[in-house]
């Protein structure tokens, strides 16, 4: 069966879950964020199977988020190491890491924590321009269609 391609949606979270929606590709790329790059180390750290692997990374090569550079010549191999587009997502995956820590394990056995201070991390999302926590009732959605040259 094809999935719908989300390409063509004016939605940028549309867009953004055809690039990154499968939950084995925001575990590789939670992996990717924490410094894995070897194809065993993803399916040692995942568990998944072999060619769900070597697809998902070939998706996520392909959507940009993830590039493969050569680490070893003999037996040529590759690592798979987060473009800028790929680091850009990390607030993404702190953001549900948080959500998750507070709703699925409510328990207190998952928080996050700072590597120096050992202190925990407490994510809001804040806005660049204003410094001001950003809330949704204050949001509103805004599309603007670029106007089509009269040359094409």
């Amino acid at each position: 069966m094809r999935r719908t391609r989300l390409t063509d949606f004016p939605c940028p979270i549309a867009r953004g879950l055809d690039d990154v929606g499968e939950w084995w590709s925001l575990l590789i790329l939670r992996d990717a964020m924490l410094g894995v790059t070897r194809f065993d180390e993803f399916q040692r750290s995942i568990g998944l199977a072999t060619n769900m692997l070597t697809r998902r990374l070939q998706a996520l090569v392909q959507a940009g988020l993830l590039e493969r550079r050569p680490y070893q010549e003999r037996p040529l191999r590759h690592g798979y190491h987060l473009t800028d587009k790929g680091r850009d997502f990390l607030p993404v995956l702190i953001a549900m890491a948080d959500w998750g820590g507070r709703w699925l394990l409510p328990d207190g056995t998952f928080r996050l924590v700072d590597r120096e201070t050992g202190l925990p991390v407490e994510p809001v999302l804040v806005d660049r321009n204003s410094g001001e926590p950003i809330r949704p009732d204050r949001l509103r959605p805004e599309l603007t269609i670029p106007e089509k040259d009269e040359t094409e």
